[in-house]
C-alpha cells in the first residue's frame, strides 16, 4: 500500500465562543425595550453539589478529608472482610455491598485512619454493629450506608449498653454523609471529646432516643458542620452539642418527635456548655424545644421556619460567622423538607470516584486501583491537563468511567507518540480498552507520532484501541493520522459493541477501522489531506465477521475535509491476514459529505473487491453526496433495519443512546 505524508490540521474549535454566548443569554433576562436586567441568581446547591464525593464545611479545612483516596478499592460482602480492611494501616476505599450482620450483637468494627467506607448503591448496611474510631484516628469518610437495629427490645434508654451506630473519640477530619441511622440502642452518632474538623451532612436519623451527641469534654476545640440532615421519630440530641468551639447547623429538617410530652428530654438542637452555635435556614415542624442554649453558650439563629413548635426558642450571644471559615450555599428554608427528603440517606447515584492527579498520580495508577472483576461502576475523574502516557484498561477491570473534568474535551488530553512499527497496532495505541462496560466522556485521546520525522515501513499510530463490549465514548476527540480509532473484538467471531456520540475523529488512512460493531452518531469526522491530488486516504476499514450483520454505522454526523475535491474514499474492506470471513459492513446514512469524497468512494483492499463487501449509503447530503452505480443505497424499507438500535441492542438489549 502506498503511504503519503500527512499535513496535520489545526485542531478544530470546540464551541467555546458559542458556549459563552449561550451562558450569557441564560444569565440575562430582557426587561422593557432597550433594557437588560440581570436575572435572579439561584445560589442553592445543585444536584452535583449534593452528591459530590468531596466534603464541605469544616471537614474540608486544614488539609481536608480525602478518606482512602490513593488506596486500593475493595468490595466487601461480609463483616469479617469489612473489619479487616477498615482496621488496616494502609488507605482503602471500601465498598459495602448488601447487609452485613455484625457478630456478636453490638460489636465494634474499628475504623483506622485514611479510609473511605461507602455503600454500594443504596444496598450497603451495617446491622447491629458499630463503626468505631479510636482516639488519634483521622481522615475518614463514611457514606451511603444504612446503620441499623442494634437496639434491644424494651431497653429504650440503653443505660447499660453503649451500642452506637458510629462512635468517634478525639479524632479529626471525618465526614459522615448520606447515611441512614435507625433503631440504635444508644447514640446513632456520637462525636466525642475533642474531635475536630467534622462534617455531618445529608443523613437520616430516625426511630431513636439519643440520636446525635457531641462533646463530653471541658475543652472547647471541636469544629463541626451539620447540614441537610433529617431527624424524624427521634427524641433527644438532634443534636446536642457540648463545648464545641464552632457548631454550624443549616438546612436541617426536624419533625415528628417521639415522646413530645417529656418536658425536658424531648428537644431539637441544644447548644451546651460554652458552645458557639449558628443555625441557618432549618425547618422545624411539630417540635418541642426546637433550639435552646445554656446560659454559658451562644446561639445565633436566622432564617429558619417553625411550624407548630413549642417550648424554648433561645437566641443569645454573637457565636461566629461561618463564612469566616468556608463558603457555602443555603437552600431556602421553605425548600428544606422537599430537598432533605429527596437527597438525605443512601443514594443509588453515589459511587466511587478516583481523582487524577489529586489522589492518584496517573490515570494508569487509578485504573490499577480498581479491583479485578469489578461489578460496581468506578469513575476516574481526570483533571484538566495533558497526560503523556499510555493507558491500559485490562479485561479484568470492567465498569470504569474515564471522565475529564474540564469545561471542554480539549482541556484533558491523554497522548503518546508510539507508531505501530515499534509495537504493532496494539502496542502503538495510546489508550487500550480491553474491558467491558467502559465509558469515556469529555476527553481527548491522541497519538501525535510525527510521520514526517522518521522513515518507517508503516505509519499506523493508534490513539485508541478497544476490544471490550459495551464501550461508550461521549463528547470525546480522537486525534491521529493513520489508524486513529480501532474498535475491535477479542477474536473474529466475538461481537463487541462501541457507541461514539457527540465526538470528533480525525485521520487520513483507515482511521476508523476494526471488526467491532460500531456506531458513530452526531459526530464530526475530519478527513485530513495528505497533499495528494488523487488519493488522500480512506475513512473506514471495517473487518466485520461474516456472521455479524452489523459493522460500522455513521449516522446523523458530518464529514469534513480540506483535501482536494474527489480525493478521499469512504472506505475499503480490510481482511486481516487475508481472512475471507472478515467481510466489511459499513452504512453511512443521513450524514453530510464534503466535496473531497470521490465519486466512486469505495475501493478494493489487499486483493479483495469492495463489491463483495457490505457497503451502503442512505440519504446523505452535501457536495460529496450522490447516487450512482458505484454507490449502493439502502431502500427505505432496508433502512429500517440499519438503525442505532439495531446495531447496538444485541441479545442483552443494550441501548446507551436511549439514556438521554
Amino acid at each position: 500500500m502506498t503511504h503519503f505524508r500527512s499535513k496535520r490540521l489545526p485542531r478544530p474549535g470546540l464551541g467555546k465562543a458559542l458556549a459563552a454566548v449561550i451562558g450569557l443569554v441564560a444569565a440575562l433576562s430582557l426587561g422593557s425595550v432597550g433594557q437588560v436586567e440581570a436575572a435572579p441568581v439561584d445560589r442553592s446547591p445543585t444536584t452535583a453539589d449534593r452528591l459530590t464525593d468531596r466534603p464541605h464545611g469544616f471537614a474540608s479545612l486544614a488539609g481536608g478529608t480525602s478518606g482512602g483516596a490513593g488506596g486500593k478499592v475493595v468490595t466487601v460482602t461480609d463483616p469479617a472482610s469489612l473489619a479487616r480492611y477498615a482496621a488496616a494501616e494502609e488507605p482503602y476505599v471500601i465498598r459495602v455491598s448488601g447487609a452485613l450482620a455484625v457478630e456478636p450483637f453490638g460489636a465494634d468494627i474499628v475504623v483506622a485512619s485514611d479510609k473511605t467506607i461507602v455503600g454500594v448503591g443504596d444496598t450497603g448496611e451495617i446491622v447491629h454493629g458499630e463503626l468505631h474510631l479510636n482516639p488519634g484516628t483521622s481522615n475518614v469518610i463514611i457514606r451511603n450506608l444504612t446503620i441499623r437495629d442494634s437496639a434491644i427490645a424494651g431497653n429504650w434508654d440503653c443505660k447499660d449498653t453503649d451500642f452506637d451506630g458510629i462512635q468517634m473519640d478525639t479524632v479529626h477530619h471525618v465526614w459522615v454523609d448520606h447515611n441512614r441511622f435507625s433503631n440504635i440502642c444508644d447514640g446513632q452518632l456520637d462525636v466525642r471529646k475533642d474531635s475536630e474538623y467534622v462534617t455531618v451532612s445529608y443523613n437520616r436519623f430516625e426511630n431513636n432516643n439519643k440520636t446525635f451527641g457531641l462533646g463530653w469534654t471541658t475543652d472547647v476545640k471541636t469544629q463541626i458542620t451539620i447540614d441537610h440532615n433529617w431527624f424524624a421519630h427521634t427524641k433527644q440530641r438532634n443534636p446536642s452539642v457540648d463545648n464545641a468551639a464552632y457548631a454550624h447547623l443549616y438546612n436541617n429538617y426536624l419533625t415528628a418527635q417521639v415522646d413530645p410530652g417529656d418536658p425536658v428530654w424531648t428537644y431539637g438542637n441544644w447548644s451546651r456548655g460554652r458552645t458557639r452555635m449558628v443555625i441557618e435556614n432549618s425547618y422545624y415542624r411539630d417540635v418541642q424545644h426546637p433550639y435552646q442554649a445554656d446560659a454559658t453558650a451562644e446561639l445565633v439563629q436566622r432564617g429558619s421556619i417553625l411550624r407548630n413548635t413549642t417550648g424554648r426558642h433561645d437566641e443569645w450571644g454573637a457565636a461566629f460567622d461561618p463564612r469566616d471559615f468556608y463558603d457555602y450555599r443555603l437552600d431556602p428554608a421553605a425548600a428544606v423538607p422537599a430537598v432533605v427528603k429527596r437527597f438525605s440517606g443512601p443514594q443509588k447515584q453515589i459511587g466511587v470516584t478516583l481523582r487524577v492527579p489529586a489522589d492518584y498520580p496517573t490515570v494508569q495508577a487509578a485504573v490499577d486501583a480498581v479491583p479485578d472483576a469489578n461489578a460496581v461502576p468506578v469513575t476516574i475523574a481526570i483533571a484538566p491537563g495533558t497526560y503523556r502516557a499510555k493507558v491500559l484498561i485490562p479485561a479484568t477491570k470492567p465498569n470504569i468511567e474515564l471522565l475529564g473534568t474540564g469545561h471542554d474535551r480539549s482541556d484533558t488530553v491523554i497522548v503518546h507518540d508510539t507508531p505501530a512499527e515499534y509495537g504493532g497496532s496494539t502496542g502503538s495505541a495510546t489508550v487500550r480498552i480491553a474491558a467491558n462496560d467502559v465509558t469515556a466522556r469529555n476527553l481527548t485521546f491522541s497519538n501525535d507520532f510525527d510521520e514526517a520525522a522518521v522513515e518507517l515501513k508503516g505509519e499506523q499510530a493508534l490513539a485508541m484501541k478497544t476490544t471490550g463490549d459495551r464501550i461508550v465514548f461521549e463528547d470525546t476527540a480522537f486525534l491521529g493520522n493513520q489508524d486513529t480509532l480501532m474498535t475491535d473484538s477479542p477474536k473474529l467471531d466475538v461481537i463487541s459493541r462501541v457507541y461514539v456520540r457527540d465526538s470528533y475523529i480525525e485521520g487520513d488512512v483507515d482511521f476508523v477501522y476494526g471488526r467491532a460493531t460500531t456506531v458513530v452518531e452526531r459526530s464530526v469526522i475530519r478527513a485530513l489531506s495528505r497533499g495528494s491530488d488523487s488519493n488522500n486516504g480512506y475513512i473506514t476499514a471495517a473487518s466485520t465477521w461474516t456472521g455479524n450483520p452489523y459493522g460500522f454505522l455513521i449516522t446523523r454526523s458530518k464529514i469534513v475535509s480540506d483535501a482536494p475535491e474527489g480525493t478521499f474514499h469512504l472506505g475499503r474492506p480490510w481482511h486481516p491476514g487475508g481472512e475471507p470471513a472478515a467481510v466489511a459492513q459499513v452504512v453511512i446514512r443521513e450524514t453530510a459529505l464534503p466535496a473531497a469524497v470521490k465519486a466512486a468512494p469505495w475501493t478494493d483492499m489487499g486483493g479483495f473487491s469492495w463489491k463483495d463487501a457490505r457497503f451502503a449509503e442512505y440519504r446523505n447530503r452535501g457536495a460529496g453526496a450522490a447516487v450512482t452505480a458505484d454507490r449502493p443505497q439502502l431502500s427505505d424499507t432496508d433502512a429500517r433495519s440499519y438503525t442505532v438500535t439495531d446495531y447496538l441492542k444485541g441479545a442483552d438489549g443494550w441501548a446507551p443512546h436511549a439514556r438521554r
